[in-house]
């Protein structure tokens, strides 16, 4: 049972992905004022550079995750589209 909105409280994710020398992480996810925002924010201070995937972010409230975007763009991560984001995984495959 998920008793956070961030995948990093409280969890050994941080510690896992400096392990595996994981330099930014890309965040969807389907609450955008919770999961999203708050899992990008606790990764930016974690140390990674963070991206939220645009396509792959909703919310119940449509107009909401538009909101969140924006905001998220001028504080605190990049927003980025899916295309955007699969070409970056294709220029670091190892």
């Amino acid at each position: 049972i998920k008793k956070r909105g961030t995948s990093f409280h409280g969890k050994y994710l941080a510690g896992f992905l400096r392990a595996a020398v994981v330099e930014t992480i890309l965040v969807t996810g389907v609450t955008a004022w919770a999961g999203v925002r708050t899992t990008l924010w606790d990764g930016l201070a974690e140390g990674f550079r963070t991206i939220a995937v645009r396509e792959c972010i909703g919310d119940r409230v449509p107009g909401a995750v538009e909101w969140n975007l924006f905001d998220i763009d001028a504080k605190f991560a990049d927003v980025e589209s899916v295309d955007r984001c699969v070409d970056y995984l294709y220029s670091v495959k190892g």
